[in-house]
């Protein structure tokens, strides 16, 4: 999947990958996907319980194309 924005969060650790998100969402298009890249491993945890208290859509985790983690989530409102 190719989202519309890719934040690079990669020599982020937690909680700034999330602050991230949170400031880039409203970047995109409802419907449109945001992708998280990090590799921060708290993230695979925090990504979708964020996504579950904002009501966003956590769309899975892939790999950005030098391997990192890559969270996606789509804005839904």
């Amino acid at each position: 999947m190719t989202p519309a924005l890719e934040l690079d969060c990669r020599a982020m650790r937690c909680p700034l990958p999330i602050i991230e998100l949170a400031r880039h969402l409203h970047d995109v298009e409802v419907g449109e996907v945001v992708g998280v890249v990090t590799g921060d491993v708290a993230a695979r945890v925090d990504v979708p319980a964020w996504c579950r208290m904002r009501e966003q859509e956590y769309v899975g985790e892939d790999r950005a194309a030098d391997g990192v983690a890559r969270y996606l989530v789509r804005r839904l409102g």
